[in-house]
């Protein structure tokens, strides 16, 4: 995962703004993590919105107020906010273990053309591998809020830190009943040399995506 930002730098959301420079640091935080690549600008109402929702997600299921031990879990804010000021308006209330792209670079922008992101917000859930999970999940927080993260942890086949393996090591770890249905939802199959949807299309999106408006407004 942490190829994607090979490169880059990324910064920590905290009062210091740590730097991740190194690829050593950025596997670290990055490294067997579903990735959560959330697009937005503070310009945006729909952002606004739906932003409350996004931290509280995070939050719960990060913050050990609330959890043994963090979630396999990162999520990078890739602003499309029209100038570092929004920017920074935008990340002022949000955790401080989110992580951001600087403002000057210019991979906000490639990102969104990469991940065909046409409507904000979006989140794009990332494998550890870097393929799309969903492209966005973004109604699915509002609707389901922390529960769906254990959908996409299965569906990713991410390994737990608390895991155990089975005493026959022979016999694989039980799944729930609900997994084929996860995994069908998830699925992807990517082409070689990318990381996009289903047969290396832009995969499918909710209803209301993107419109005319959007796009006349040259959000990318």
């Amino acid at each position: 995962m942490a190829s994607l930002f090979s490169g880059r730098v990324l910064v920590r959301n905290n009062s210091e703004q740590d730097l991740l420079e190194t690829e050593a640091e950025l596997d670290r935080r990055l490294e067997n993590r579903l990735v959560l690549l959330f697009f937005g600008a503070w310009g945006c109402e729909r952002c606004q919105a739906f932003a409350p929702a996004l931290r509280e997600f995070f939050v719960r299921l990060t913050d050990e107020f609330y959890v043994v031990r963090a979630a396999q879990l990162a999520l990078v804010y890739v602003s499309q906010d029209p100038s570092a000021e929004q920017q920074a308006l935008f990340l002022r209330d949000m955790p401080e273990r989110w992580l951001f792209l600087p403002f000057e670079d210019d991979l906000r922008r490639d990102l969104g053309h990469r991940f065909s992101v046409r409507r904000l917000p979006a989140v794009v859930v990332l494998k550890p591998d870097g393929d799309v999970l969903t492209h966005d999940a973004a109604e699915e927080i509002q609707r389901l809020g922390p529960a769906c993260f254990a959908n996409w942890q299965e569906a990713a086949e991410i390994l737990d830190r608390s895991f155990l393996p089975p005493e026959d090591l022979d016999e694989p770890p039980p799944r729930s009943l609900t997994e084929p249905l996860r995994r069908c939802k998830y699925r992807v199959n990517p082409e070689p040399g990318n990381g996009w949807g289903p047969q290396g299309g832009a995969g499918t999106r909710e209803e209301g995506g993107a419109g005319e408006e959007d796009q006349a407004r040259g959000l990318f």
